[in-house]
């Protein structure tokens, strides 16, 4: 179980920050080589991955602080390369959006990530299940 004091739960804490703060000045740039400034420059496909998992809601009417921690958590489970659990990313999204979101934000958070995880584990089962029917043949 993570702890509050855990590195890496400061660092998603700090990335949010960021980004939260980007969110309210013009051409915000983010700390050279941070996590922040990864995230940003992957704006346009992260902000894709959300209107797609999201198509309720448009961009623009998603709450800031929402917006902040779905991008990290989407930045982290379609671009980041250590590989973490999914089910750690979402969790530690949805205890974010506990601490700083509305009443509604962890669920809008788990239910984006959720549908997420569930395509994105769907198309690597295809090619075992693939296999799998062409041995059976």
């Amino acid at each position: 179980m993570k702890k509050k004091s855990d590195p890496r739960h400061h660092q998603r804490l700090n990335t949010v920050k960021a980004l939260f703060e980007g969110a309210f000045r013009e051409n915000y740039k983010p700390a050279k080589n941070s996590q922040a400034e990864k995230v940003v420059s992957s704006l346009g496909k992260i902000d894709r991955v959300i209107l797609k998992n999201a198509p309720a809601w448009p961009i623009s009417q998603i709450a800031p602080v929402d917006l902040a921690v779905l991008r990290l958590a989407i930045w982290e489970l379609l671009c980041e390369e250590k590989g973490t659990p999914y089910k750690v990313i979402a969790d530690e999204a949805v205890e974010i959006a506990k601490e700083f979101g509305n009443e509604s934000s962890p669920k809008f958070i788990n239910g984006v990530l959720g549908s997420i995880i569930s395509k994105k584990l769907h198309e690597r089962a295809k090619p075992d299940t693939v296999r799998y029917l062409a041995q059976r043949d």
